[in-house]
């Protein structure tokens, strides 16, 4: 589905936030990145999430579309998306996707401003890993999504179809960052405290849990 520039509407200001979670697929445990946010707070009246969607590359595209999202949200109970604010498709050079360690999505919040960001996909379908075979830990993360593990010239990589990876995209990558989100609002506040692993653990098992529930629903 084409996505027009008129769901892309976005403000900009000055204040930053602080990134809260990120997933990257060569390591399952989530980098807190360099990243800020240059958005104003949503108006009084304004209807949230904002969505902002940028064209991709050639070489990378999205998954999923402003309206695939829109549709498996609703599906959540409103108090887990109610904070949201904005869910940025964001682009990426391939370079860049590549120096960044194959980024998929982070969790940005601070000055009144909740943010899922979430990049694109190898046109390929191709998730690589390396020369090293992916650990178990990773393989069980991707593993209900049914990727096809392989080795090729000494590299190792997941292949996938559109299907599936439209499937990840929703019900692991989408639902983590709404997990880190709901973590923020609702529970320990990102304190100094928190340990990083308990807001990966929580994040991973809301995706779990409600791709769980929502899978039959959704499809």
């Amino acid at each position: 589905m084409k996505q027009t520039r008129k769901e892309t509407a976005w403000k900009k200001s000055r204040k930053f936030g602080d990134v809260k979670g990120g997933r990257k697929w060569a390591k399952l445990t989530d980098n807190i990145f360099n990243r800020q946010h240059n958005f104003l707070p949503p108006s009084e009246n304004e209807k949230t999430p904002i969505y902002i969607v940028d064209n991709s590359s050639r070489e990378l595209y999205f998954p999923i579309t402003v309206q695939e999202i829109k549709d498996f949200i609703s599906k959540l109970p409103k108090e887990h998306t109610k904070n949201i604010t904005h869910i940025w498709l964001r682009k990426m050079k391939k370079k860049d996707y590549e120096k960044e360690g194959r980024i998929q999505g982070c969790f940005i919040c601070g000055s009144g401003v909740n943010l899922i960001v979430i990049y694109p996909f190898p046109t390929d379908l191709k998730m690589y890993f390396g020369k090293k075979k992916p650990s178990n830990k990773i393989l069980k993360w991707y593993s209900k999504y049914e990727p096809e593990l392989v080795q090729s010239n000494g590299e190792w990589f997941l292949k996938w179809t559109e299907d599936k990876i439209k499937r990840y995209y929703l019900e692991g990558l989408l639902l983590h960052e709404i997990g880190h989100q709901i973590d923020s609002v609702y529970q320990r506040y990102w304190s100094a405290n928190y340990k990083k692993q308990k807001a990966e653990n929580f994040a991973d098992n809301y995706a779990y849990y409600w791709g769980n529930e929502l899978r039959e629903i959704y499809e």
